[in-house]
């Protein structure tokens, strides 16, 4: 009885192990495909990223094949609601909106996770931050557009996300039509570019949660 009890037991404590081992723990990829290089586990102590480190992840942030494909999936719904009548429709007209979408894409991530904090010595990951409630959580998430870390680990403004998206933004306008070559429109794509990525910190924060309760990936 006693030898029974010893190895039920034992398998509680590895059932126990198990289902905590993905607390807060970040995977590569988001639900198996969705890039995550960028995020680090909730204590997770790593050194500062190196200049080949950051351009790296930006390069796989920029170029994986499901970025490729959001990419796609972004086009075609800008075709089929006509966003830019110089496009145009059909093959070609898609043509056109992939390769606009991909290279806004790269543009951004670019400045953002390479050049800015290459030249302000800046910290392009983000850290989960794993407790509290859902509204400390969501706010610190969000906060991450405006704060972030130096490579040193200290907390500063995020003038790599603000400045990089702002100049991503009027990049960007140099190969659209004239039309988009406003300081408005400058504007209202900055104020996305930066609105999506203070999104996309909030789904990386909870991430490790659904995936512990649901998907348990373990890498």
């Amino acid at each position: 009885m006693q030898q029974a009890s010893d190895q039920n037991g034992g398998a509680q404590d590895l059932a126990g192990t198990d289902s905590t081992s993905l607390q807060g723990k970040q995977t590569k990829r988001i639900l198996g495909i969705v890039p995550n290089f960028r995020s680090v586990s909730v204590d997770e102590k790593l050194p500062p990223q190196s200049l080949k480190d950051k351009f790296q992840t930006t390069t796989l942030d920029s170029f994986d094949y499901s970025a490729l494909i959001f990419a796609g999936m972004l086009a075609g719904v800008a075709q089929a609601e006509n966003s830019y009548p110089e496009f145009g429709q059909g093959a070609a007209g898609y043509g056109r909106y992939y390769w606009h979408t991909l290279a806004d894409q790269a543009v951004e991530n670019y400045n953002v996770e390479f050049i800015f904090p290459t030249m302000l010595r800046q910290d392009s990951r983000y850290y989960t931050l794993g407790r509290g409630g859902l509204v400390k959580r969501t706010a610190y998430s969000f906060s991450r557009v405006f704060i972030t870390r130096t490579d040193s680990g200290n907390e500063t403004f995020n003038a790599s996300e603000i400045m990089g998206a702002g100049s991503a933004s009027a990049i960007s306008s140099l190969y659209y039509p004239g039309s988009e070559r406003t300081w408005t429109k400058i504007g209202q794509h900055w104020l996305t570019n930066v609105s999506l990525d203070g999104l996309t910190f909030v789904v990386k924060e909870f991430w490790p949660d659904v995936n512990n309760a649901i998907f348990r990936q373990k890498q």
